[in-house]
């Protein structure tokens, strides 16, 4: 670790997830939030947190395990469906919808002014979303979301900026990226909660069939992850984000590694 790096992390330590009390899912799909950051909802929402979870796109295409004829109208509306079921499971109360296009067939400002909106509404600390910064992605709705998200985290205290976008400013105070290659935060989770994560999982069933390799696949990489970062972070199981506070998102590159 350089010299620079390690005094930035005893000036402004990272932020712990867990300080917080009001909490903002920002998810691409309908079955995200849940992948990457699901046993941490069930988590939060069993200690009395404040949780609110947002789905921005639709999901119509995802129609690999749909039947045939199923059309992308149709698909998004039980995808709906599913999210507010698994939801119901995680514990959370606000579930809110974008029901912007899946595949990238939306204007990345609409986007924008869409997800501010709901950050002046809920008034977050934190704001969870996907990485946009991971090298192997290539879906571009996760890239937009999390950029998306990691832009106006930035900018939500700023009441100026935030009402260009049709939306009231918020006092967030860090970003929390899931489904990242650098974790530098860990959250524990129970086994019960985990379980709460499977089960919610399990009704986006347009996705993750009853018994299908996806699903099976799935809940292996989400055992084997929580293992890991469990063992990482000393706490037996847990999930993993790249966090961010205010100090870090600007003019400290080191920050980020």
């Amino acid at each position: 670790m350089g010299l620079t790096r390690l005094a930035i992390r005893l000036a402004a330590p990272t932020p712990k997830p867990e300080q917080f009390r009001r909490f903002l899912f920002i998810a691409p799909h309908p079955d995200d939030a849940e992948v990457g950051a699901g046993a941490t909802i069930a988590r939060f929402c069993a200690e009395g947190k404040e949780v609110s979870l947002l789905v921005c796109l639709d999901g119509r295409f995802g129609l690999e395990h749909a039947p045939a004829g199923t059309t992308p109208e149709a698909l998004a509306a039980q995808r709906k469906e599913e999210s507010l079921a698994a939801a119901k499971v995680l514990g959370v109360t606000d579930l809110r919808f974008l029901d912007l296009s899946d595949g990238g067939l939306y204007e990345q400002d609409e986007l924008m002014r869409g997800v501010a909106r709901v950050i002046g509404e809920t008034q977050p600390e934190i704001v969870f979303a996907p990485d946009p910064c991971v090298t192997s992605e290539c879906h571009a709705d996760h890239l937009n979301v999390g950029e998306a998200a990691r832009r106006l985290a930035f900018f939500a205290p700023f009441p100026e900026i935030m009402a260009a976008y049709g939306a009231q400013s918020a006092p967030v105070q860090a970003l929390a990226c899931y489904m990242t290659a650098r974790p530098n935060r860990f959250v524990g989770v129970k086994r019960d909660q985990r379980a709460r994560q499977r089960e919610a999982l399990r009704c986006h069933a347009s996705q993750f069939p009853e018994g299908s390799e996806a699903l099976r696949s799935l809940e292996l990489y989400l055992k084997l992850r929580a293992v890991d970062f469990g063992l990482r972070s000393f706490k037996g199981s847990a999930e993993g984000f790249r966090v961010l506070g205010t100090t870090q998102m600007h003019c400290l590159p080191e920050a980020g590694l």
